[in-house]
């Protein structure tokens, strides 16, 4: 029987058994049917049991007997139309009275017909509900999402197509090949062939149809895993985030919103070399291919609103300018100093966005010649300058207002012993007694925080280097890493807000590691009470594991730890010769540190 868009929705079972048939399946000749199993109920109330989803073994070691609901009995109109089909399978119903005891075993013969488009009346929602198992391979396989975490990827957005590379069924289906591709984003340098040996365990555990030993099905199966299905849910994820940590990262009212810029590498292939070119000052085959990123966050729950990619040979300004119509009316930017120029400022001010950026370090300020609103806080004028920007058409050039009023102020910050370093601050929040200088300059301080969000993804989850070969794969693995990024936010925002703590001081790793240890439990636990207790425990402990207030640690962009004394890699492999007795070499011409 063709489960097809069935298969692709986790959800909780309605009910389930763990013990054998003790009706045994009969063939009906043509029809083929398959055996349901309802359990040990009266025969009162059978129209009820054929809407509720059902799995359970047979005895032995053989496969699982799958059940899926008939009817609906909430539209009264496909019960009418959906009574004549019906008739012939409630003609095989079976009663067996067991042994002093008035209950009942329940067999329904269901014909292979009743799933496909003569049915189409049931198609719609048995894809939303799919098998409704208290033992599938999902659970078990996104252990470090735990039960939690997987209610907030949409259940539509996995559901298999009517037609297409994702409608046969398949050992990897849609829903089963994303969840395992975002554990191993949880899971740093976790291999494909890892994610394999983990199905085929839990597949031969549950009784399912072995899976084969080569990673090229699942390998497969994430080509085929759209990836405007992985950006929505991307933004689901975030969407969830920001909802749990509520309005905290909020100026009177409207969401602040923060742009950064980073690179990471990707695997060194000629597809890759294309899309994305190494540095020009590396030769050919001596360095790797690097993608640039422009992130948007949420500067309430931290999490990753959108994000788009480029190569090294485009402007932060240039990625910046596709995520224009990632900001709403009223919302609040907040970027450093490449995003303090004219043409971003006017620009978004022209859709109802305010900005707050670090001056750039050409313009030169005089708070003498300013509309003084406090000290070294002014109103100044700006006019557009006569060379058109890049990031910009001409007729976007255009329509920008040949002047535009901005707010200029200046403060201090330092270390208790260091010189204090002076900074900067553009806005187009003018009105001092709404945004006073220190609440922006309390708002600019948290954009640091921000950016230790990006060494989260890239250190701690591992997203420095990518390691798919084609620039597609590249750009899906680097969605998956942002998802998983978000489901962690999700949990550090939930437990902030239950115990009324600040989020910041809740550590990513930590609660990474916690959700690792914790999976095994929560998928291991008896009843939906036992694991509510496990998740409250898991947040609690999270909240009580807070990294220590340090609001004047210096953190400076430096590497402590030396690498390996070997020679720089300067020409191809093939062409490489080796230096012998390289520690002497070096010894007599130390590197530079």
């Amino acid at each position: 029987m063709r489960q097809g868009a069935k298969e692709n929705a986790a959800r909780e079972p309605l009910h389930g058994f763990d013990g054998p048939l003790h009706l045994s399946p009969v063939g009906d000749g043509a029809l083929q049917p398959l055996v349901l199993l309802l359990g040990e109920r009266h025969t009162r109330g059978l129209p009820l049991h054929f809407a509720r989803p059902l799995i359970t073994r047979s005895s032995g070691a053989g496969t699982p007997i799958l059940g899926i609901a008939l009817t609906d009995p909430s539209h009264v109109s496909q019960t009418c139309f959906e009574a004549r089909v019906l008739a012939l399978p409630l003609l095989h119903l079976l009663i067996h009275e067991e042994k002093g005891s008035t209950v009942v075993n329940k067999a329904v013969y269901v014909p292979p017909y009743m799933t496909t488009p003569c049915f189409p009346g049931l198609r719609a929602q048995l894809a939303a509900w799919g098998r409704r198992s208290r033992s599938t391979l999902r659970p078990a396989t996104l252990a470090a999402l735990g039960q939690h975490l997987r209610q907030l990827i949409p259940v539509h957005l996995l559901a298999g197509a009517d037609e297409g590379p994702n409608s046969r069924e398949r050992s990897f289906p849609l829903r089963l090949t994303c969840e395992c591709f975002i554990w191993q984003m949880l899971n740093p340098g976790t291999s494909c062939r890892e994610v394999v040996r983990q199905v085929q365990a839990l597949g031969r555990l549950l009784g399912h149809a072995p899976v084969h030993d080569s990673s090229s099905a699942y390998v497969q199966a994430r080509q085929r895993l759209p990836e405007e299905c992985l950006e929505k849910i991307m933004q689901a994820t975030a969407t969830a985030a920001d909802r749990r940590a509520g309005g905290g990262g909020c100026l009177q009212g409207r969401p602040i919103k923060v742009v950064d810029g980073s690179t990471t590498q990707v695997a060194d292939t000629v597809k890759n070399q294309v899309a994305y070119p190494q540095p020009s000052t590396q030769q050919r085959g001596c360095g790797f291919p690097v993608m640039k990123l422009a992130v948007l966050f949420s500067l309430a729950s931290g999490a990753i609103l959108d994000v788009v990619t480029g190569n090294l040979h485009g402007h932060d300004l240039r990625l910046f300018r596709q995520l224009w119509d990632c900001l709403k009316r009223g919302d609040i930017l907040l970027g450093d100093r490449a995003y303090g120029e004219y043409a971003t400022v006017a620009g978004l001010r022209q859709r109802a966005v305010d900005v707050i950026a670090r001056l750039h370090q050409g313009r030169k300020v005089d708070f003498r010649k300013a509309r003084r609103l406090g000290k070294h806080d002014g109103l100044f004028t700006w006019k557009r300058g006569y060379q058109q920007s890049e990031i910009l058409t001409p007729q976007e050039w255009s329509r920008l207002p040949a002047t535009i009023q901005v707010r200029i102020l200046r403060f201090s910050v330092g270390v208790p012993g260091f010189r204090s370093q002076q900074i900067t601050l553009v806005t187009t929040l003018l009105d001092p007694q709404l945004f006073p200088a220190h609440e922006l300059a309390k708002a600019y301080a948290r954009r640091w925080r921000l950016e230790m969000g990006l060494r989260d993804i890239k250190t701690t989850l591992g997203m420095e280097a990518l390691r798919c070969q084609s620039p597609a794969m590249a750009r899906k693995e680097m969605l998956a890493f942002l998802i998983a990024h978000n489901l962690t936010r999700c949990v550090i925002a939930q437990a902030a807000s239950l115990y009324d703590t600040d989020g910041e001081r809740i550590s990513f790793k930590g609660t990474l590691d916690a959700l690792r240890q914790y999976s095994a439990a929560l998928s291991a636990a008896r009843n939906q009470k036992m694991r509510q207790q496990l998740w409250q425990d898991l947040l609690l402990n999270l909240v009580r594991d807070q990294v220590p207030l340090r609001p004047e640690r210096s953190e400076p962009r430096a590497v402590k730890r030396r690498p390996k004394p070997y020679p720089l890699l300067n020409k191809p492999r093939r062409q490489f010769q080796e230096i012998p007795h390289r520690t002497r070499y070096w010894k007599n011409n130390p590197r530079k540190a």
